[in-house]
């Protein structure tokens, strides 16, 4: 009996239009990446399972991917890039320079609910500063972001901030002191965007017994975010200073933040403060960012993170404090498809040479050998076939040239060059005469 091909909900198979496009994706990251001086390493896509357990939520915990080897060790896929440089650095620290800038592209897992750009297994592009406890590196993420977004040619984005000592503040404003109340309170309102205000209001009620009038000045407090410049806003929300200490600490950290990047050449209508970002994951205790697409706010961030000062306490003894984003590339890839941005070849050849008679191969080999050496990429067509199908062939690909080899070039040993956008086509042309006109 047959097997019916066929895919598990939440994964995906890419097609080559897609995964070329996905490449060229990381392809430019890791550029940026690399130009702020990040050094990439690569963890294993299994843990053992106590080494992911307990970092994330209790939603992020029911959602792992945890089972016994054949060994009888008990493992799980990862989640997150996060948890393994915990465990990497806690490791290694004595061979890696502090501070440590690393980035890592990998696959992670969640057994969670598949939906429009959020899969069970999807690829994660982290960036991290370890060793160091400074605003500047805060500060650099952002930076970092930005010249990520730019890479991508995107131009409409936001990059949210937050602090969570002023979401603690703000909890304990209202009366809410104990930690897990405080992380329940904040995996709640993290869902906004998803379930409505209505539905955030009752689940707070039944999981925190508050009374309506602590949560309408909860969700009041939490909903504000910055519509002008950040000098206004800070004016705006200064008087909150003075409801604690940790909003106090909270806004300041912005504030210094905001010093360093309002001396950049950046626009600052793309960064806002927005105290309804919370980030689900426990283990962020400073700055927090998410990322939206203007023309897509309904996709949700494409790129999020934070500062982790107690990450490695898991591992060690000794404190690192940790800050970094990552970009979620597979849900960039479905917004930026929907926008209708993402380019339509599903080749990485720029030339396809085909050949009218059987003998010719031989020649079309050498060719292709010498527009590869002169870095053009090149694909031989490997068979003799009708002129349209070779043609229609290099039209559904992509390729922008198709080299034709008849009779006349094979004895002339010279090259017949179609341009497959304009038309054009140039007859009895020299290798060199040829190459100038593709690099044009």
């Amino acid at each position: 009996m047959l097997v019916v091909p066929r895919t598990l909900s939440g994964f995906k198979d890419r097609l080559p239009k897609e995964a070329m496009a996905k490449e060229k994706l990381l392809a430019k990251v890791s550029k940026v990446f690399e130009s702020f001086g990040f050094v990439p390493i690569e963890t294993p896509h299994l843990e053992y399972a106590d080494i992911l357990i307990k970092q994330g939520s209790e939603e992020i915990q029911k959602e792992l991917y945890r089972f016994k080897d054949h060994g009888g060790r008990d493992v799980a896929l990862r989640f997150d890039q996060t948890v393994p440089l915990a465990r990497f650095i806690s490791q290694y620290h004595n061979e890696v320079d502090l501070p440590f800038k690393r980035y890592v592209i990998g696959n992670v897992f969640r057994g969670e609910r598949a939906q429009r750009g959020r899969y069970r297994e999807f690829t994660q592009c982290d960036f991290d500063f370890i060793g160091s406890n400074w605003i500047v590196c805060d500060a650099e993420i952002v930076q970092v972001i930005y010249a990520s977004m730019a890479s991508l040619e995107i131009e409409e984005f936001t990059i949210w901030l937050n602090h969570r000592d002023i979401l603690n503040g703000i909890c304990k404003y209202f009366g809410i002191h104990e930690k897990k109340s405080i992380d329940t309170t904040l995996r709640i309102i993290d869902k906004m965007d998803k379930i409505g205000k209505d539905n955030v209001c009752a689940e707070l009620k039944k999981e925190l017994n508050i009374t309506d009038k602590k949560v309408e000045g909860l969700l009041e407090a939490t909903s504000i975010k910055q519509i002008g410049s950040g000098s206004e806003f800070f004016s705006e929300i200064a008087q909150m200073k003075g409801w604690n200490e940790e909003l106090k600490k909270g806004i300041e950290d912005l504030e210094r933040m905001y010093e360093i990047l309002s001396e950049l050449e950046m626009d600052r209508d793309t960064y806002r403060v927005n105290f309804s970002i919370a980030r689900g994951l426990g283990y962020y205790t400073g700055i927090v960012y998410e990322t939206t697409l203007n023309r897509l706010k309904s996709l949700g961030s494409v790129c999020s993170g934070g500062r982790y000062d107690d990450l490695t306490r898991t591992f060690s003894k000794e404190k690192l404090s940790g800050v970094g984003a990552s970009i979620g590339i597979d849900r960039l890839l479905a917004g930026l498809e929907e926008l209708g941005l993402l380019s339509g070849k599903s080749t990485s050849a720029r030339i396809l040479i085909v050949c009218m008679q059987e003998a010719y191969f031989a020649f079309a080999h050498k060719l292709a050998e010498s527009f590869r050496r002169s870095t053009v990429a090149t694909e031989v067509y490997p068979e003799v076939n009708k002129l349209k199908k070779q043609f229609s062939y290099a039209h559904a690909k992509g390729h922008e040239f198709v080299v034709v080899i008849g009779e006349n070039e094979y004895i002339s040993q010279t090259i017949t060059l179609k341009n497959m956008t304009s038309g054009m086509q140039l007859d009895g042309l020299s290798f060199l005469k040829a190459l100038e006109i593709v690099r044009e």
